[in-house]
């Protein structure tokens, strides 16, 4: 033991707590940290723009369950990461961003990059401080950590000054606080899970809805023991994708709507009533349905519409406390209805996913992709049409994970969140869906993909367009009368090429297949991304979404 300085007791304060890797873009302010992180063992992953650098954080908290750590300079440094925090924040990923600051004894006088970056961070965050001396930079870490993980999980600004962070303090000076071996959860209330169960069992057409708050679950299980119980229909978002084998009698996806308009109790799971569910209103909800709804944050229960019943706890918990209320609830006629209206739907989208014209048609590119991926790896959608495309064809089941931005709707996230994917799982490969717009906000990342030895797959849906969006402009305004949402199908897999990876271009059905295979062999082998931009057709799979 002995005096360190205070980029070093950063990095011993993140070792406690399992962190392996701190995401960044080098800044003068923030140097401290990255010598200290050499002599914890901390991995020092470098980007190109601080937004990937805070994607990053939500993908290595996405993937390992533990908060993920980015460190940013002073000023422009965070000013380009709220984006990333922001996305965090709305999505519910626990994450902490450290921000470099200028030296407390020059504050307002004007010193490099001098704001206040604290304000600018406290309303997308939990949690937005300055750390205020040398010797309490761990303590001030422990708490960032713990509200990060604290109920509905979310991310934590700590702005450390440069003075504080070249200053040496004793490194065995340790605070009284420490880390949690896991955050504490909450189940629910005893009295509303019995009227809850009585619901259930009294119901004829009941839905369970499931949420990304599953992923934060000590007893993610729950849902596979919850479906096999009760045999009713389950629909599963976001990051609670994968809960179900593909093949579960309760898994359902493409019939959401018509379930919904006929149910008469739903059981939704952390997720809000927003956009996605059309808020909760009808006719998308039928009148007079119950709803029971589950989430980690009291004040998200009853917001946008009434419900019969509302439970503060922790998705699988709860979920745990109903199989034992209930015991076992089967609604065969029920299951058997809404199945027949996913296998109707499905039957639409089967000409399309074995069409054979070319330029390919893009169900048809997501569905060989779909024969091509692993048992544990992983697939990221940094994109809008084509990723919302592939949504709908890719089957996913854990340890399989599907990581999308969540509803912020944030592009530009990929580069982030397959460097994450990756260095946390090493044994997967990570899969990067885009669409040809969403490339273009950051493909220098892979460049530092490519320098620091992180595979990848990219798989480019290129039709030329900003298509979420221009569909309906066109539909609205005219082709005339459509500006900013044309491109071009440009060659960006030349990119990746030039960037130290390996790129294929595909215009026909038959070369799909062998590029997605020579591309995941060269990621393998290489230990470098790949990149597969794919001219694909018009398709009408996706008219109609909501792009606003």
């Amino acid at each position: 033991m002995g005096m360190v300085h205070g980029g070093r007791l950063v990095a011993q304060a993140l070792k406690r707590h399992g962190t392996t890797h701190l995401f960044t873009l080098c800044g003068g302010h923030i140097q401290a940290i990255y010598d200290g992180c050499l002599d914890e063992q901390i991995r020092v992953v470098d980007v190109r723009h601080e937004q990937t650098a805070g994607h990053a954080a939500d993908g290595y908290a996405r993937v390992t369950g533990r908060p993920g750590v980015c460190a940013v300079t002073a000023g422009p440094g965070v000013t380009d990461v709220v984006t990333a925090v922001a996305n965090a924040q709305r999505a519910g990923i626990p994450m902490i961003c450290i921000g470099g600051a200028g030296p407390k004894l020059l504050c307002d006088m004007g010193s490099l990059q001098d704001m206040d970056c604290v304000t600018l961070m406290r309303p997308i965050t939990k949690w937005s401080v300055q750390v205020p001396e040398t010797r309490r930079i761990a303590e001030y870490v422990d708490a960032a950590f713990r509200v990060a993980q604290a109920g509905v999980p979310g991310p934590v600004f700590l702005e450390m000054p440069l003075d504080l962070l070249m200053n040496f303090h004793e490194e065995s000076d340790l605070p009284a606080t420490r880390a949690f071996a896991e955050p504490p959860r909450a189940g629910g209330d005893p009295r509303s899970i019995a009227r809850a169960a009585e619901l259930l069992k009294a119901a004829e057409r009941p839905v369970f809805l499931m949420g990304t708050q599953l992923r934060w679950s000590p007893m993610r299980d729950a849902v596979k023991r919850a479906a096999d119980a009760f045999g009713v229909p389950f629909y599963v978002n976001g990051m609670a994708r994968g809960a179900l084998p593909a093949d579960h009698p309760s898994l359902f996806s493409r019939s959401r709507k018509f379930a919904l308009a006929q149910a008469d109790v739903v059981f939704v799971f952390g997720t809000p009533f927003d956009f996605r569910v059309d808020y909760g209103r009808s006719p998308t909800w039928a009148d007079g349905v119950k709803i029971v709804q589950i989430d980690l944050d009291g004040a998200e229960l009853g917001r946008n519409r009434a419900v019969e019943i509302g439970i503060q706890g922790d998705s699988g918990l709860v979920l745990d406390q109903l199989i034992a209320a209930v015991g076992t609830k089967k609604a065969p006629s029920w299951l058997l209805a809404v199945r027949a209206e996913e296998t109707k739907r499905r039957e639409k989208m089967q000409a399309e996913i074995t069409s054979t014209a070319s330029p390919p048609n893009p169900l048809r590119v997501c569905a060989e992709l779909s024969k091509r991926l692993g048992k544990n790896d992983i697939v990221i959608g940094d994109g809008g049409d084509f990723v919302a495309t592939a949504a709908n064809v890719l089957k996913m089941e854990w340890p399989q994970l599907w990581m999308d931005p969540g509803p912020l709707g944030t592009l530009g996230v990929g580069p982030g969140y397959a460097m994450a994917a990756q260095l946390a799982r090493p044994d997967a490969m990570t899969v990067l869906v885009y669409g040809d717009g969403s490339f273009g906000l950051h493909a220098m990342e892979l460049e530092a993909m490519a320098r620091q030895n992180i595979p990848c797959v990219a798989v480019i849906g290129n039709d030329a367009a900003w298509t979420q969006i221009r569909r309906g402009q066109v539909e609205i305004y005219g082709p005339e009368r459509a500006p900013a949402t044309s491109l071009e199908y440009t060659r960006y897999e030349k990119v990746v090429d030039a960037c130290g990876g390996k790129g294929f271009w595909v215009e026909t059905a038959e070369e799909i297949g062998p590029a997605l295979d020579a591309a995941f062999a060269y990621a393998k082998k290489e230990r470098k991304p790949a990149c597969v931009n794919v001219k694909i057709a018009q398709s009408d799979f996706r008219k109609g979404a909501i792009s606003v």
